[in-house]
């Protein structure tokens, strides 16, 4: 998931390709979503959106690093599927959007729109999941940053 304002973020984080916006929703982080690269940082909003600071630049320095944040996960029981295979590919691997279609009797574009609709990437790795053919899109997008993101979170956890 992706979008271009800063609005209603907890806190925004930089990275190389990108920036990450934090939400949250009670005790529970809402949504990570990777922003364009000019969005300004945030400094964290509570004390849970500094915990999600922390681990996602922990990350950020080193891909081996561990997430144990507390999520508000939504979504379909097919999406819920998916992001579950997602958050067992290990990093410095990728798997094929039609090897996980295989594997749960679907479309290799239905676990496609699933990604894209991961409220929590970085966390549940859907940047882990390329095309038969190359790369392949990111969080609904074909071009653009969050493609450059995808090949540096890619490079950073070396599976490209």
């Amino acid at each position: 998931m992706n979008t271009d304002s800063d609005a209603g973020y907890a806190a925004v984080v930089g990275f190389p390709a990108m920036k990450v916006g934090i939400a949250t929703r009670g005790e529970r982080l809402s949504e990570i979503a990777y922003l364009s690269p000019d969005t300004r940082p945030i400094a964290p909003r509570s004390r849970l959106a500094e915990r999600a600071v922390r681990q996602i630049e922990r990350y950020r320095d080193d891909p081996e690093a561990v997430f144990d944040l507390p999520l508000d996960l939504r979504g379909t029981p097919f999406q819920l599927a998916v992001w579950r295979l997602l958050e067992r590919i290990p990093r410095g691997e990728t798997r094929t959007y039609g090897a996980l279609a295989k594997s749960l009797g679907s479309a290799a574009r239905a676990v496609g729109q699933a990604c894209g609709e991961n409220h929590f990437p970085v966390v549940i790795p859907c940047h882990r999941v390329v095309a038969a053919s190359g790369l392949g899109g990111f969080a609904h997008a074909r071009d653009g940053y969050l493609l450059e993101a995808k090949r540096w979170l890619l490079k950073h956890e070396r599976a490209i």
